[in-house]
């Protein structure tokens, strides 16, 4: 599986652990950034780079970091064919990939420890979408609503 990761400075901490326990794995990681401190970087452009990866195929599946986790989200859910929650627990991380096919976490580094935000990432890693036909049903909406807006 092709992961991209990002971050912005309040991010950039945890993010560079999670780069490092992830390159143990099998996943192949591309780090979007931020790779250097700047307290003036903004997590929209990082949220950017890892959705359009995701809504270009180029990924399979996007992990965002800033602060809170909430401005992530609503900037990367802005790119088609992205579907970005924010995640504090494991239930919803595996949970939005099962039920909404979600491809994108977002984590706050100022809400989660880094040994929590590791057990987050793997629950999101490892699940699965369901293909039940009421979350396929529910999917066919989403993109639906996407589609009235892209055009």
């Amino acid at each position: 599986m092709k992961i991209a990761i990002g971050a912005d400075h309040a991010g950039l901490e945890l993010k560079n652990k999670i780069v490092s326990n992830l390159e143990e794995t099998n996943y192949q990681i591309i780090d979007v950034g931020a790779h250097d401190f700047d307290p003036n970087d903004d997590y929209p452009d990082f949220s950017q780079r890892v959705a359009e990866l995701i809504s270009n195929k180029t990924v399979d599946r996007g992990i965002m970091i800033c602060g809170s986790g909430v401005g992530a989200t609503i900037a990367s859910n802005k790119v088609p064919r992205v579907r970005a929650s924010v995640c504090h627990d494991l239930y919803s991380a595996s949970q939005g990939v099962e039920h909404d096919d979600m491809n994108l976490i977002c984590i706050g580094a100022r809400i989660v420890s880094p040994s929590e935000a590791t057990k987050l990432i793997k629950a999101f890693l490892s699940a699965v979408f369901t293909q039940e036909e009421r979350h396929l049903r529910r999917l066919t909406k989403l993109n639906k609503i996407e589609n009235k807006y892209t055009k």
